[in-house]
C-alpha cells in the first residue's frame, strides 16, 4: 500500500438551502487501500462521496478535496470532466435510477470505456465481454442487448460496477455496491474488487451498512453520525474496541428472531397454484422465443404469516412478486386467489378495489417515489383514490400516524424524495403501503437500503403491525439474516424453480439441498468455519 494519499478530504462541509448536512469531515485514501465509510441512514455518507466529484449541484461545498495534490473544489468544470470516470469511478446506490432506461447495456458500457479500448469494434466488444465476465455476468450477448428494466436488481448493480471499472480509474467510490446482490454474489464482487485492486493498485472507498462485509474487506473504517466523523481507525481495532456509542450500536445491531417458530393456523388468505412466468426475448435478427423465468410454483399464506423467498439474483424472486400482484410484463399462467378472488382473472374495476388489500414495497425506493410530489402528496394518493370521501383532517392524521410508525418525523411532509437518504426513502415506501391497511404486503428487498440499526427498527415495526392487524407478508430477500428474523416459512428459488421449502428454522438449520447450504455458508461464515476440519 502506498503511503502517498490519492485522495485527501480536509474540513469538508456540505449544506443545502443553508441547512448544514456534513460538517468538517476529514478522510484520506492511499493507493491500494480499502476505506469503509459506515453509519446510519442520513448520516451524510453518500453526500460525502458525491461531493468528491462535485455531483451535488444544489449544495454549497467548503473545505478542500485534494486529488493527487489538486483541489477538486477549485477546478473549473472542464478540468473536472476527465477526473470523473477516467480517474475516479463511481458506483451509485440505486442502479435503476443510475442507468439510462432508453439505452441498452452495450450503449451505456461503450460510453464508459476508456479511450484505449475504443480503437475498433472488435477491441471494444472484447473489453465489454471481459468487463461482464469480471463482475459475474454470464450470457454476455443477452446482457449487452438488454435494457435496464429487463435485468434483475442484482444484474443492474453488477452492470453499474462494470461501468465504473470501464474507464480504468485509480480510485473507485462504491456507494452500497453489494446492496442488491445475494450473499454468494456479494462475496464474488468483493473478491473481484480485491483482485482488481491488487492488479491495478486501486484505492477503494466503500460506503456500506453491511458490517460483516466491512470487517472482512476493509483496511480502515470511518464511522459517520449526524454529518460528522465520529471515529476512525484500523478495521480490527474498530470492531474489537469501538469507542463511540454509535459504533457500538452498529456492531451489535444484527436482528434477532422476532416471530414464533410456527406459522399461525388459519384459513389461507392467499392461495397460489402452479404460478409460472415467461418472457419474450429476441432470437436472431427477426425471431423471438419464450424464456421461462418462473417454473410452476404453489404455496398458501395465512393471516399473520410471513413467507420468505430467497435465492441468488436472477433466480425469479422479483418475477414471483410481480406475478402475484399482476404487475408483471411476462406471460403469466396459473392461479392466484386473494381473499377468495382470482387476481389473474379479475376485470380492471374489481382488480383496482382488490389492490387496496395487496400492497407492494418495491426494491428501489427512489424510482418508486414520484420526484415531482412531496411526502404528503405521495402518501395521500392511495387514500384519496380508495377513500374519496375521507376529510382532509382525517387524511392528514392518517399520514402523520403512519410516518410515526416507520420512524419518520411529521415535519417532513413538505419535502421531496431527493431530500431523503436511501434508507429514509425506503421507509416512505413502506409507509405508503401501510396506509391502506392491506391484508397482504409483498416486500421486495424492503431493508436492502437500510443500515443495521434502522433495518432492525423497520423489521420490528413490520412484526408489530403484523401482530396488530394480522397482516400476511411475502418477504423477498437475499439477506438471510432478515429472513431468519421475521419469516415463518421459506421458499428457496434457483433459476426460477423451487428447490427447497419448509419452516424457516428447519430450512436454515438443516437444509436438504446443497444450493441452500451454499447460500447459508455465504451469509453465515461461522457455519463454514465450523464445518472445516
Amino acid at each position: 500500500m502506498s503511503s502517498a494519499p490519492l485522495l485527501q478530504i480536509e474540513d469538508l462541509s456540505v449544506s443545502i438551502d443553508q441547512r448544514p448536512l456534513v460538517q468538517r469531515v476529514g478522510l484520506t485514501i492511499s493507493r491500494g487501500e480499502r476505506l469503509a465509510l459506515v453509519g446510519e441512514s442520513g448520516s451524510g455518507k453518500s453526500l460525502t462521496a458525491l461531493s468528491v466529484l462535485r455531483l451535488l449541484p444544489q449544495a454549497v461545498l467548503r473545505g478542500r478535496i485534494l486529488w493527487k495534490g489538486r483541489d477538486l473544489l477549485s477546478l473549473p468544470e472542464s478540468a473536472l470532466q476527465p477526473v470523473r470516470g477516467g480517474q475516479i469511478g463511481m458506483v451509485f446506490q440505486e442502479p435503476m435510477t443510475a442507468l439510462n432506461p432508453v439505452l441498452s447495456v452495450r450503449q451505456q458500457l461503450t460510453e464508459a470505456l476508456a479511450p484505449a479500448h475504443r480503437g475498433s469494434s472488435a477491441l471494444a466488444q472484447a473489453r465489454l465481454e471481459s468487463l461482464l465476465k469480471d463482475v459475474g455476468l454470464a450470457e454476455s450477448a443477452r446482457i449487452l442487448a438488454s435494457y435496464p428494466h429487463q435485468l434483475s436488481g442484482g444484474q443492474r448493480q453488477r452492470v453499474l460496477i462494470a461501468m465504473a471499472l470501464a474507464g480504468d480509474p485509480e480510485l473507485l467510490i462504491a456507494d452500497e455496491p453489494t446492496t442488491a446482490l445475494d450473499m454468494s454474489l456479494r462475496q464474488q464482487v468483493l473478491e473481484l474488487l480485491v483482485r482488481l485492486q491488487d492488479e491495478r493498485g486501486l484505492g477503494l472507498l466503500i460506503i456500506s451498512h453491511d458490517l460483516p462485509m466491512v470487517r472482512r474487506f476493509a483496511h480502515r473504517v470511518a464511522v459517520m453520525g449526524e454529518g460528522r466523523i465520529l471515529e476512525q481507525g484500523p478495521v480490527e481495532e474498530m470492531f474489537e474496541r469501538p469507542q463511540h456509542p454509535t459504533t457500538q450500536a452498529l456492531i451489535h445491531a444484527a436482528p434477532p428472531r422476532m416471530v414464533s417458530g410456527s406459522a399461525p393456523r388459519a384459513d389461507p388468505l392467499l392461495q397460489v397454484r402452479d404460478l409460472s412466468a415467461e418472457y419474450s426475448v429476441r432470437s436472431g435478427f427477426f425471431g423471438r422465443r419464450w424464456r421461462t423465468a418462473l417454473e410452476p410454483t404453489s404455496f398458501s399464506l395465512s393471516p399473520g404469516e410471513t413467507l420468505g423467498v430467497v435465492g441468488e439474483s436472477g433466480s425469479g424472486k422479483s418475477t414471483l412478486a410481480m406475478a402475484l400482484l399482476r404487475l408483471s410484463a411476462a406471460r403469466v399462467s396459473g392461479q392466484v386467489h386473494l381473499l377468495g378472488q382470482s387476481v389473474l382473472e379479475l376485470a380492471p374495476g374489481p382488480l383496482r378495489d382488490l389492490r387496496a388489500k395487496m400492497q407492494p414495497v418495491f426494491q428501489d425506493p427512489y424510482s418508486a417515489l414520484s420526484p415531482r410530489r412531496n411526502v404528503l402528496q405521495i402518501l395521500s394518493e392511495g387514500l384519496a383514490l380508495h377513500f374519496p370521501d375521507m376529510s382532509q383532517s382525517s387524511l392528514l392524521d392518517a399520514v402523520e400516524g403512519v410516518l410515526e410508525e416507520v420512524g419518520l418525523p411529521s415535519d417532513c411532509l413538505g419535502r421531496y424524495p431527493h431530500e431523503f437518504s436511501g434508507g429514509q426513502r425506503q421507509r416512505l415506501a413502506i409507509a405508503r403501503a401501510l396506509l391502506l391497511k392491506p391484508s397482504l404486503m409483498v416486500l421486495d428487498e424492503p431493508t436492502s437500503a437500510l443500515d443495521l440499526t434502522v433495518q432492525r427498527q423497520v423489521l420490528e415495526c413490520l412484526v408489530q403491525l403484523q401482530e396488530r392487524y394480522g397482516l400476511a407478508y411475502v418477504l423477498i430477500s437475499h439477506d438471510l439474516h432478515v429472513v431468519r428474523a421475521m419469516t415463518h416459512r421459506v421458499l428457496v428459488l434457483r433459476h426460477g424453480r423451487v428447490v427447497e421449502s419448509g419452516p424457516t428454522e428447519e430450512v436454515l438449520h438443516s437444509p436438504r439441498e446443497e444450493y441452500t447450504r451454499q447460500l447459508l455458508d455465504a451469509a453465515f461464515p461461522e457455519r463454514l468455519d465450523r464445518r472445516r476440519p
